[in-house]
């Protein structure tokens, strides 16, 4: 009798939370730089709101279209990593994008009210497509901004956790959702109009100080990379060019290893710039800091990660459950929104 409450209680609980959508694309396994911007907040968030933890494998079609085998290998492996860094399977929903059609279909009603000027001109677009080399850009990466759209509401989140560079993706899907229900709901909010959640931790460079630590770029730390792997790429990590000696005086302002240090290691950071600054600490030292602070995050992130991957039966139980709760989720939604387009049987 006391469990029977006891479920009834946080069902009540989940029912009153607000929903946050949030997401990886499935193009390879998550890094520092995800964790850092995202994945750490989403641990803290699942307390806090009914989470929703999008497995984006449409959307990694854009990039990867010509090898989809990588795509579905992908979906265990992000999976694995969100379920790794600490997210209860018990309270977040694990979604594979392509098996909730809902999602699909409002894409499709959605582009009707955006156009592609519109699309062209969004800077994230354009900083993807430079980034990638695109001359010419696919009908799917042009409108992958209206895919999100779709992921967002679909399921009524209220709260989309982002970085800065992908407001202008949030400003459409605010925009695409107004539209809508001024043009079909009537006077009512049919499609919810959800709020960002900007990261307040910086972006995170790559190892080879590029802007942004990331998977094609080969300049991130992974986190399932072993002791001896991460402390190698640490090694390898760009550091003040002006230091030549140990007891050179160095400038922590242009150090990629300083920079890790502010996130991670944040107790001790000042005190190791002032003694970079002062000459006293040597940049081989610097970083064999970095690697035993990275070191200790990571090894309960390994050791979960480990647990997981030898039980992927029920990973795939858990993206399985979650697409089809979603997808009940999401045609409930495509009834009401065919229904205000009289679109409806």
């Amino acid at each position: 009798m006391v469990l029977g409450v006891k479920i009834i209680l946080e069902r009540m609980k989940i029912m009153q939370q607000k929903r946050i959508l949030t997401g990886d694309r499935t193009t390879g396994r998550l890094h520092l730089g995800h964790y850092a911007g995202s994945l750490q907040n989403r641990v803290r968030l699942q307390d806090e709101y009914d989470t929703f933890i999008l497995l984006a494998d449409v959307q990694a079609l854009t990039t990867h279209f010509e090898t989809p085998e990588l795509v579905e290998t992908n979906i265990y492996e992000v999976a694995i990593d969100n379920l790794a860094v600490g997210l209860d399977p018990e309270r977040v929903t694990l979604i594979q994008q392509s098996a909730v059609p809902a999602i699909a279909e409002l894409t499709v009603f959605y582009s009707m009210l955006v156009s592609v000027n519109v699309l062209r001109h969004n800077p994230t677009i354009k900083t993807e497509a430079k980034q990638y080399g695109y001359d010419e850009l696919t009908y799917g990466f042009l409108g992958y901004p209206v895919s999100q759209t779709a992921d967002i509401t679909f399921c009524g989140a209220d709260v989309v956790p982002v970085g800065e560079d992908q407001l202008p993706h949030m400003e459409l899907t605010r925009k695409i959702a107004r539209r809508f229900n001024a043009l079909y709901g009537g006077g009512q909010e049919m499609i919810k109009v959800p709020e960002a959640m900007v990261s307040a931790t910086p972006r995170l460079p790559g190892l080879d100080g590029g802007a942004k630590m990331g998977k094609s770029a080969g300049n991130a730390i992974y986190l399932s990379d072993d002791t001896n792997t991460v402390a190698a790429k640490v090694n390898m990590a760009l550091t003040d060019p002006g230091r030549i000696t140990r007891t050179d005086k160095g400038n922590p302002d242009i150090c990629v290893v300083s920079q890790y240090h502010k996130v991670f290691g944040a107790a001790q950071c000042d005190e190791i710039c002032s003694a970079c600054r002062d000459g006293k600490i040597g940049c081989a030292a610097c970083k064999q800091r970095l690697s035993m602070q990275l070191d200790t995050l990571l090894a309960p992130i390994r050791e979960r990660r480990a647990y997981y991957e030898a039980h992927k039966a029920m990973v795939h139980e858990l993206i399985a459950a979650g697409s089809e709760k979603a997808a009940k989720i999401g045609e409930e939604k495509t009834r009401l929104v065919k229904a205000a387009m009289h679109l409806a049987l």
